[in-house]
């Protein structure tokens, strides 16, 4: 299950996303709206979780926007604003669901999974490409009758080439989708995880490779006969 956490506030954020992590859920996290929305817009996601007061376009406006655009995916709002008018004002926006703040992480778990079980995407979702198989609930990549697991860096990686193949990524985006924005890690740790997943979908005899486009980043494209 891939979550977008939407947080101004950096520890926050951090903190949740290791939360999230740790319960086997798939974080990209984000500082402001408007990149929220780009977020959003580029799709594959199961859950937004979005705080109210963030920079640039607050959470009520990209809510907005997505019911606007058709995007049914269920929303947990996070904010410090406690008073019924402020949470009548983002149910009525089209969110699912209303946290506020401080709240204790059990809680805050026991919603997500709330939501998870009503929107009915709680079920593992296998995702194909070429002889590819990725199971998003085992973490699992399945080649034929050989498979084998990837820890949570490398199942991200993989999520996101499946999601869209034949697409480009750079390395500076791989790096904030799965690291995050503000990630300690240095650039050089996204090709070595491209390392570690080209070596494993050889071992298990994928007809599928991660290629390098030299200047631009890589992509996930058929193997050459």
């Amino acid at each position: 299950m891939r979550i977008l956490l939407a947080e101004d506030e950096v520890s926050i954020a951090k903190a949740l996303k290791v939360l999230l992590e740790k319960n086997k859920y798939a974080v990209d996290a984000v500082h402001d709206g408007e990149t929220a929305w780009d977020y959003i817009e580029a799709g594959g996601y199961d859950l937004l979780v979005l705080d109210i007061m963030m920079p640039r376009l607050d959470g009520l406006e990209v809510l907005k926007r997505a019911r606007a655009a058709g995007i049914a995916t269920p929303v947990l709002l996070l904010t410090a604003k406690s008073e019924v008018e402020d949470k009548v004002a983002g149910l009525d926006a089209g969110a699912d669901d209303y946290l506020a703040k401080p709240f204790a992480a059990s809680e805050f778990l026991a919603r997500v999974r709330a939501l998870s079980r009503r929107s009915g995407v709680y079920a593992p979702e296998l995702l194909q490409y070429a002889n590819l198989t990725l199971d998003c609930g085992k973490y699992t990549l399945t080649a034929g009758e050989n498979s084998v697991r990837l820890n949570n860096k490398e199942f991200q990686l993989c999520e996101l080439f499946m999601r869209n193949p034949r697409h480009v990524f750079s390395t500076e985006h791989l790096m904030e989708r799965v690291w995050g924005l503000d990630a300690e890690a240095e650039i050089d740790v996204v090709w070595t995880y491209i390392g570690f997943l080209r070596k494993k979908m050889k071992q298990i005899g994928a007809q599928a490779e991660l290629r390098t486009i030299r200047g631009a980043g890589y992509t996930l494209e058929a193997a050459s006969c």
